[in-house]
Parts: structure tokens; C-alpha cells; sequence
């Protein structure tokens, strides 16, 4: 039987450094894929990850509220992201990525490794704000109070974002599907 977070945050309070590799564990793939879409770099989300991780075991006896520790180290992902673009420049960022992928000498394999290619290029149109509010709800699956917390954001400024990130995205995918 799983144990759950709440209880290895506590053992891992009590510096047990097995239980904070099993939570790691648990939660990196997640943290891995939020981060990558939002920076769209592997070696940028790496070292937003790696820092996170990091920032989270030194401050574990910080963590409130056990059983919301994925919550917990998610608002640590996200604000490391953020320092990460406004220190970058992400509209540069996002042209050196646009190039990259252009000048990538392999065709996809198959249909639908185009349409991930696709769907990574329509992400990096969308504003760092919309991305990132589209990428915790849809993808990461937060509610909007999990994401209100994490970001600090309101509610109702999220599900705008949300649904202005779905409307740019439709459009973009669809010039490609339509031509």
C-alpha cells in the first residue's frame, strides 16, 4: 500500500532522506513536463528543477501542510521558472528555440511526434502567464485554488488566462491542421 505524502513530508521533517527521495520520486516527472513546457528548454527546466528540489528538501520543515506538499513544492517550481524567464528574456529565448527547431535536420517519425512538435511551438506563442496558467490546469491537472495558490493569482484572472491560452492555441493549431 502507498504511503501517502503526508507522511513521508513528516518523516522527511524528521530527516529521513529516504522518504523525501520517494516523494521526489513521485512527483519529478510532473515537475520535469510543467517546467520544460513552460521554459521550453530541457537544460533551463533542468536547472529550474534541480534548484527547486533543492530549495524544497533545505525548507521541508517549512512545509505547513503535509498534505498538500505537491502544492507546496509546485509554487517553488513555478516562482524558480519565473525568475528564470524574466532573467532570460523569453521572447529572446523563444526565437533561439524557434530557430533550433527549424534547422533540426530529422523529420518527425510519425504523425504524431509532428503534432507534439506542433503543439511545443504553439506553447511558446502563448504569453509566459498564459502558458503557465494553461499548463498547471490542463496538464499538471491543479483546480484553480491550487493554482490561485501557487501563483498568487486570482481565481478569476486564471480562467481568463486559462481560456485565452485555449483560444490562441485553437487558432494556431488550427492554421496548421486547416493550412
Amino acid at each position: 500500500m502507498r504511503v501517502p505524502d503526508a507522511n513521508l513530508v513528516l518523516r522527511a521533517q524528521d530527516g529521513n532522506l529516504d522518504a523525501y527521495a520517494e516523494l521526489i520520486a513521485r512527483h519529478r516527472s510532473g515537475l520535469q513536463r510543467y517546467a520544460l513546457h513552460l521554459l521550453g528548454n530541457r537544460e533551463d527546466a533542468e536547472e529550474a528543477l534541480q534548484d527547486s528540489l533543492l530549495r524544497a528538501y533545505r525548507s521541508i520543515r517549512r512545509c505547513e501542510h503535509p498534505e498538500r506538499f505537491r502544492s507546496w513544492l509546485a509554487r517553488i517550481l513555478v516562482n524558480r521558472c519565473r525568475t528564470r524567464l524574466s532573467r532570460n528574456g523569453s521572447v529572446v529565448r523563444d526565437s533561439e528555440r524557434d530557430s533550433a527547431l527549424d534547422n533540426a535536420a530529422a523529420p518527425p517519425a510519425t504523425e504524431q511526434a509532428a503534432w507534439g512538435e506542433e503543439i511545443q511551438r504553439a506553447l511558446r506563442v502563448l504569453a509566459p502567464d498564459q502558458r503557465e496558467a494553461f499548463l498547471l490546469h490542463h496538464v499538471e491537472e491543479f483546480s484553480y485554488d491550487e493554482m490561485a495558490e501557487l501563483t498568487g493569482a486570482s481565481v478569476p484572472a486564471l480562467k481568463m488566462r486559462v481560456s485565452r491560452a485555449c483560444e490562441r492555441l485553437r487558432a494556431e493549431l488550427r492554421e496548421v491542421y486547416h493550412g
